[in-house]
């Protein structure tokens, strides 16, 4: 038992999107740790500063667990689909692409909607990825998606989760 506990602490580690420093805790069930997937889907729109909408699929990733598993060990993102990290309030977020296999794009939301920062992520790179300013939401998409549609800084988002707490 003890050795099935540690290895799944191991595999789920941060990374795929997961905020960098937060690691499971050792009260969290190892099933919950080992097996957390967003559930929810939604669709996240974004009004560029041209003037047009970008719609994408997004999964929703609100529970710690399913924000340290991120997109890890997964080989491929349907081209108008991400995932969008909810955290409580805004902060400094760090990530990282520990066992994450695909090139991503990143963008820091603020609490209002407002794009504040976007980064492109190398697969298995763990060097930190911090936000520019405090966020609440990470939107994790693939690499290019952004630019490819004129997403930019400033672009405002029109999310569909509410924080409580926020």
């Amino acid at each position: 038992m003890m050795l099935l506990l540690v290895t799944l602490l191991l595999v789920s580690g941060c990374g795929g999107g997961s905020e960098q420093g937060e690691t499971p805790s050792e009260e969290a069930s190892p099933e919950t740790t080992a097996l957390a997937v967003p559930d929810e889907t939604a669709t996240v729109g974004i009004n560029t500063a041209r003037g047009e909408r970008v719609e994408l699929q997004v999964e929703i990733a609100d529970e710690e667990a399913e924000q340290q598993r991120g997109l890890m060990e997964r080989t491929a993102l349907a081209e108008e689909a991400g995932m969008l990290f909810v955290f409580r309030g805004e902060r400094l977020l760090s990530f990282w692409m520990k066992d994450t296999l695909i090139p991503l794009s990143i963008a820091y939301i603020d609490g209002d909607g407002w794009i504040v920062d976007i980064q492109d992520m190398q697969p298995l790179d763990e060097s930190p990825h911090p936000s520019a300013a405090p966020a609440q939401y990470a939107l994790e998409v693939n690499q290019g998606f952004f630019e490819e549609r004129g997403v930019q800084v400033g672009d405002e988002a029109d999310l569909p989760v509410s924080t409580p707490g926020a």
